[in-house]
């Protein structure tokens, strides 16, 4: 089967399924030009929902003809304002945010996005990515930002073709509610297990795309998984579930900015939660929950994402992914999450100064048998790192605590004088910090707790499981066009490529730089090409590397070079979008794992040694300070400093 086109750049793509029995229908993605054309296949269902609160169904019955020119609806959501959750995350203005008008519903949601090549056929076997988004509670596969035509014509020039799948799956409480009267539930309808909803969705999306996307062109043998924020969580979530462990459906992952959860609940834990928010919507029972209107489950923020339910998970799941010393393990359930859809409502404060360098037919064909004659290991090669200052995600509940406040609430949430005293003193918080400097040290404090500390963590065990190897380490400082800082998830930004900047154009190159091949070297018709430079060497520098977290400087003015000019723009994007499209082939992201790659500031790129970690990240700190504590004691730390004092508290 082969895409037939009289015009790859006017007529529209017509695809003929040979296992789906159906003819798809595209569009011709409009970056495509004379020497590179990229088609798409939007809104194709993946899955079906026969109730709310039910796990979904592999769906493989289609129309003799079907039309895959349009996006499908979404998973219901609330919305905060007139633009959507990722654009004021990236501080984007509504002149430069593309107007999409995206249908919301809970049964017809789950369905995905495949761009690709214009010239693929079934025997082309290229590299598939298949990338789920983040945002919580909100958020879409199909938003314009995740659009694959920049990406895949990257991989294309680059001569390393690629094909990349967007996803929607259920949130919220559609894809998180559990308890035991639903796994009741559930059990009578012939379900193993519970809760996890969205998680399973994203499992049977995997399914399909391993079982239907050879005839797309894809090879279903060689499929990266990557995905940001609550999305790289996920990623987490399978890497270490039963189902993985069992039939294996992806052959490495990447792991971006993971906002990670590590006390997850067990059922019974989740079901107290659950129970309070069913007596808030009056519903007594199951049934009665079920007939709730969408719009007010929606305004429900569930209180976990992911619960244990003794089947999602594999076993020794929790000491595979975060051991603990036996006596720092305890365990808590407050899990009063702040989603990154309530730290949006917050409104990100964005730093003026420059951040210190810190009726038809149908063919019905029977669900498809995995076949895993071929089975992997579980423990897939990983990619994984984080950006410099995540937690600016919370600069508002941050600015909202005073000095005894904090120090009270630290020694409370510790219940130890002396590893509370260990942990304020690390980030000079006191009772006395003045009130202008305090926001930027609970913000350290937040961004190690929350992400810079957790995804160390995660990566070292992960390495330790896998003899040492298969774990790459990359940390993305370069800040971002619209902020000026490396904030959470501007690294897709750079990776899709999709937002209409302006950047100034490019000024010298730092003096540091030395003149040598460029690693990445692919031009654009939309932007210049990368100068034919690299970083010199893997050395130390006297310069810090840290980043602050002030929301107001007192030497803006002294800055008056761009924090992201057209030449940094340009580098950064073709060395991380390079580097994620080499891992997708199967090859080394850069030489050694034994070093870490660095993303920024003011576009620097490369490896460098893994002293220069200790710059980069509050390495030492973590281990005064942090590790004492454990990783749950510390993560319920950064979540009630995220979600900032009680009101008699300010």
């Amino acid at each position: 089967m082969i895409a037939k086109v009289l015009d790859s750049l006017q007529s529209e793509p017509i695809m003929f399924h040979e296992k789906l029995h159906t003819t798809f229908s595209g569009v011709v993605h409009p970056i495509s030009n004379e020497q590179v054309a990229v088609h798409q296949y939007l809104g194709i269902k993946y899955a079906s929902v026969p109730a709310r609160f039910r796990q979904s169904k592999l769906f493989t019955s289609y129309t003799h003809m079907t039309d895959a020119t349009r996006y499908g609806p979404i998973c219901p959501q609330v919305k905060t304002n007139m633009i959507g959750y990722e654009e004021e995350l990236f501080g984007l203005t509504e002149d430069v945010v593309t107007q999409q008008i995206l249908k919301q519903n809970e049964f017809e949601c789950l369905n995905l996005n495949i761009t690709c090549p214009a010239d693929v056929h079934s025997g082309s076997r290229l590299p598939v990515m298949l990338f789920i988004h983040g945002g919580g509670n909100c958020g879409s596969g199909s938003s314009w930002l995740y659009d694959g035509g920049s990406f895949v014509q990257k991989s294309i020039t680059n001569e390393k073709p690629v094909i990349l799948v967007t996803i929607n799956y259920r949130l919220g409480m559609l894809g998180s509610a559990a308890s035991n009267a639903l796994r009741e539930d559930n059990h009578q309808a012939g379900d193993e297990g519970v809760g996890n909803y969205g998680l399973r969705d994203q499992r049977k999306a995997l399914e399909w795309v391993y079982s239907f996307i050879s005839g797309f062109g894809g090879d279903p043998d060689n499929i990266t998984l990557f995905g940001a924020a609550s999305g790289a969580a996920d990623i987490l979530c399978h890497l270490h579930s039963s189902a993985n462990e069992k039939h294996p459906l992806f052959q490495r992952a990447i792991v971006q900015s993971a906002l990670m959860d590590l006390d997850i609940p067990n059922v019974s834990s989740a079901g107290w939660h659950f129970s309070k928010i069913m007596s808030a919507l009056h519903a007594h029972s199951v049934d009665e929950l079920r007939e709730v209107p969408i719009e007010k489950l929606t305004a429900c923020v569930p209180p976990v994402r992911t619960v244990d339910d003794g089947f999602f998970f594999a076993h020794g799941w929790r000491d595979a992914l975060y051991p603990e010393p036996p006596e720092e393990q305890c365990h808590f359930h407050q899990h009063q999450i702040v989603p990154e859809l309530e730290a949006i409502s917050h409104r990100l404060r964005t730093p003026h100064h420059r951040i210190q360098s810190t009726s038809r037919s149908r063919s019905r064909v029977r669900a498809p048998h995995i076949n895993t004659s071929h089975e992997l290991p579980s423990r897939q090669p990983l990619m994984i790192g984080d950006c410099g200052a995540e937690s600016l995600l919370w600069s508002l509940p941050a600015s909202l605590w005073n000095g005894p406040g904090i120090v009270r609430r630290i020694r409370a949430i510790c219940q130890s004088l002396s590893k509370s005293s260990a942990l304020l003193r690390a980030y000079d918080i006191s009772s006395h910090t003045p009130a202008d400097e305090l926001p930027e040290r609970v913000l350290e404090l937040i961004n190690d707790a929350r992400f810079a500390w957790p995804t160390d963590v995660v990566a070292s065990h992960a390495k330790a499981a896998r003899g040492g190897r298969d774990v790459w380490r990359y940390v993305f400082d370069q800040e971002g066009p619209s902020k000026g800082v490396p904030h959470h998830a501007v690294d897709l930004l750079y990776l899709f490529d999709t937002v209409p900047l302006t950047v100034p154009e490019s000024i010298s190159p730092p003096s540091v730089f030395s003149p040598g091949p460029s690693p990445i070297h692919s031009p654009r018709t939309s932007r210049p090409d990368t100068p034919e430079m690299f970083f010199g060497s893997d050395t130390d520098s006297e310069v810090d590397f840290g980043f602050g977290f002030n929301t107001a400087g007192d030497d803006d003015d002294a800055w008056g070079v761009p924090v992201v000019d057209e030449w940094t723009y340009t580098r950064i994007r073709d060395t991380v979008q390079g580097r994620w499209i080499a891992f997708a082939y199967g090859e080394a992201p850069w030489s050694t794992e034994e070093k870490v790659y660095v993303f920024g500031p003011e576009g620097e790129v490369g490896e460098r040694s893994m002293g220069i970690f200790a710059g980069r990240r509050r390495e030492n700190v973590w281990k005064e300070a942090l590790e004492p504590l454990g990783m749950q004691l510390v993560q319920k730390v950064g979540i009630e400093l995220s979600n900032g004092p009680a009101a008699g508290m300010r």
